[in-house]
């Protein structure tokens, strides 16, 4: 379990969801578009934290992936670009994020 920990903490994805995130909130500034609710942006982070945990380690258990999701809103909650995800990121992002099924298409979605 400490190697996905590490992985989800310490990985170069972790950097990028926030990255895009900043990115999908530079774009999307002075626009009309719907915007997410903090809930969404909770489901955000735990489908990205998922999808990242499963693909490093397609055998980690439900416990590992649980955990590392855990580690990741841990450090995405003192994050500037998490903390205003609610008004950067639109509806539209959001859904696209959430079908993707792998996490570079994820952050695609956010880009």
């Amino acid at each position: 379990m400490p190697a996905v920990r590490a992985r989800t903490r310490r990985g170069a994805r972790g950097p990028v969801f926030l990255a895009a995130l900043a990115a999908a909130g530079a774009l999307a500034s002075g626009s009309c578009k719907p915007k997410v609710s903090g809930a969404q942006c909770e489901q955000l982070l735990d489908r990205y934290a998922q999808l990242i945990v499963t693909e490093a380690h397609p055998d980690a258990s439900a416990s590992e992936v649980e955990a590392a999701r855990q580690d990741a809103k841990s450090e995405a909650r003192s994050d500037d670009a998490f903390k205003n995800c609610s008004s950067e990121v639109s509806q539209a992002e959001f859904d696209c994020a959430m079908r993707s099924p792998n996490a570079d298409a994820f952050e695609k979605c956010l880009e």
